[in-house]
């Protein structure tokens, strides 16, 4: 569970300016960045109740440990301290597992309304630094954000519960150049736990070179602008009664003829790197169709592939481009909160990947790397129908 709390931000820009300091892609680099054992919002109580169960003989370790001194700390629903809501804890759980286990990998794409940031599962999240409250959703859960600017730093405020928020600040650094991602936990106003990540610029040794991707079957992070994904979960091969389904393997492509394709309009700087958005069509339609499928372009009824391209261009690399492809199907399913079956979206598969050139041949590499993922789908689903 990933989630890009990382912020895409940089200073407004606009033509003639000086490309965006944050732009690009950003490598995590591990030795340099902070990895405390311990983070959390504090737990108002729990240092006196863990004295005095250490009095009884029952205290089990639970004291706090780091800044702020003997706080008990909150892992999920806390026995003592203010009341929390169910969307109030998940909200903490989520943003807590992100800065124990941050992206590895970021792409940002800044323009002057708008910073899109990408992790490396392909999951961008959309900021608008306006210095006003906005929603938005992470993994089904309702947030709202605030997003400044302050001078060259990008100030990014998570509110999680009442009195309690997540604040990011965010700069560049040159020489060599990096990106810091400062996070600190505010509880009643008061400054809690911090830590520092810092990114290297480009692709390097500490974060994968390729895109995680998913297990078959497990719905992936929706790309910007794309068919809507799936509220739920199918039912589970273990809520399933036994030998009432195909459990063979690529059983969920036996039979499949036809598919449809839908390729995302690209923005303005995929255009200037030499992304044509009907020439990398024509040619994923051609090569879906030779290996023995009928395509419907333009068409996301039924199973289809969705293809999303997102471009930002940066004056140390030149073209970086994140290019993801999916094959999605409907189905209907037994969700555990709905009494009836309902129509739901799966992604059957995900690949992915980022690419950074100067323009002379990036629009070609980024069409040939979408070419091998549709290659890897067609070789699943002629197994499948051997």
């Amino acid at each position: 569970m990933l989630l890009a709390l990382v912020i895409w931000c940089a200073p407004a820009w606009t033509a003639g300016q000086n490309a965006s300091p944050v732009a690009g892609i950003w490598s995590l680099n591990r030795a340099l960045s902070e990895f405390p054992k311990e983070i959390g919002f504090n737990i108002p109580g729990a240092a006196a109740a863990a004295e005095d169960g250490a009095s009884q003989g029952t205290r089990g370790g639970g004291g706090r440990r780091g800044s702020g001194g003997g706080s008990g700390r909150s892992s999920g629903s806390p026995f003592f301290g203010r009341p929390e809501s169910y969307d109030d804890s998940r909200r903490i759980q989520l943003l807590i597992a992100d800065l124990r286990n941050p992206p590895q990998r970021l792409m940002i794409v800044d323009t002057p309304a708008a910073i899109t940031i990408t992790n490396e599962l392909g999951q961008p999240r959309v900021l608008h630094p306006t210095g006003r409250e906005e929603s938005l959703e992470i993994q089904g859960v309702p947030f709202t954000a605030t997003t400044t600017r302050e001078g060259d730093r990008i100030v990014i405020v998570y509110h999680v519960a009442q009195g309690r928020d997540v604040r990011y600040t965010v700069s560049a650094a040159a020489n060599p150049s990096r990106l810091l991602v400062e996070a600190q936990l505010i509880d009643g106003g008061k400054a809690g736990d911090k830590l520092t990540r810092v990114y290297n610029a480009g692709i390097t040794a500490d974060a994968p070179a390729q895109a995680s991707v998913p297990p078959q079957g497990t719905p992936a992070g929706q790309p910007p602008a794309g068919p809507p994904q799936s509220a739920g979960q199918p039912q589970s091969a273990g809520q399933a009664a036994a030998g009432s389904f195909d459990q063979r393997p690529g059983a969920e492509f036996k039979g499949l003829k036809t598919v449809g394709i839908l390729v995302e309009d690209f923005g303005q700087e995929a255009t200037a790197c030499g992304l044509n958005h009907d020439a990398i069509q024509d040619a994923l339609s051609r090569r879906l169709s030779a290996g023995g499928l009928t395509v419907r372009k333009n068409s996301d009824d039924d199973t289809y592939v969705y293809v999303n391209v997102i471009t930002t261009i940066t004056p140390n690399v030149g073209c970086v481009s994140r290019y993801d492809a999916f094959l999605y199907t409907h189905a209907t399913a037994k969700l555990t909160y709905h009494e009836q079956p309902v129509l739901v979206q799966v992604s059957l598969i995900h690949r992915g990947g980022i690419g950074a050139s100067t323009t002379t041949g990036h629009a070609g590499a980024v069409s040939r790397g979408l070419e091998g993922y549709i290659d890897i789908f067609l070789t699943q689903i002629r197994d499948a129908n051997k």
